[in-house]
């Protein structure tokens, strides 16, 4: 099901019940594309579990939210097509994963089983957000879900991967963050003279490999 609330005199937020689910985000994914190209809509924005549609002031909301929810009940699902896949090569471990024992200590295990865990699994990109090519990425074990860290730091490197929670992700930027740091990847997942300037994007699909390990 799907409600829509007005969150400002231009904009519509479209949300779906939790949990987040694959099949739930390639529906949100296929309806915020048909979105796109209705008359008055500027931008659709995809969250995990939502997607935000940006209209004219002119538009008339009722017949807009009338619109979204028909092309939300008529989705059918589609045939299934290979997502493009993206190896991220990481640095494991040492100055680069400063968490990594923290986390081998938490699920009472070795820094070499939780690199085995988090490089096993094929992930996909769910939504970007919180920075420019920021992925929140699912399909983390749940032998690996662990405590977002006590206290942030203040100052988590570019190019960081780390665990939240349920989620891993990468720090396209140098900023503060809360996430337990696992490793470090030279890959830039934002590049403003690249067209388009981020690496992911909603459904595709990523695989982590081992680029050096340090313990």
């Amino acid at each position: 099901m799907l409600t829509i609330h007005h969150t400002s005199e231009h904009s519509l937020l479209c949300l779906v019940a939790p949990p987040a689910e694959l099949a739930k985000q390639q529906q949100i994914w296929a309806v915020a594309e048909q979105a796109r190209t209705l008359e008055n809509v500027t931008e659709v924005v995809v969250g995990m579990n939502n997607f935000t549609v940006f209209h004219a002031l002119t538009t008339d909301s009722k017949a807009l939210i009338s619109t979204i929810q028909q092309l939300w009940e008529s989705y059918q699902v589609q045939s299934a097509q290979t997502p493009r896949l993206i190896e991220i090569p990481v640095h494991y471990g040492g100055e680069f994963g400063e968490d990594l024992f923290e986390v081998a200590k938490f699920h009472n295990t070795t820094a070499e089983e939780i690199i085995r865990r988090h490089t096993e699994p094929t992930y996909t990109v769910f939504m970007i957000g919180f920075q420019p090519g920021f992925p929140y990425l699912n399909g983390l074990p749940t032998n690996l879900h662990t405590p977002r860290r006590d206290v942030p730091r203040t100052k988590v490197p570019a190019g960081s991967v780390g665990i939240g929670g349920s989620q891993t992700g990468i720090y396209p930027f140098t900023s503060p963050g809360g996430w337990q740091l696992l490793g470090c990847t030279e890959l830039p997942l934002f590049n403003i003279q690249h067209n388009p300037p981020m690496l992911l994007s909603a459904g595709n699909n990523v695989r982590f490999v081992a680029e050096s390990i340090t313990l």
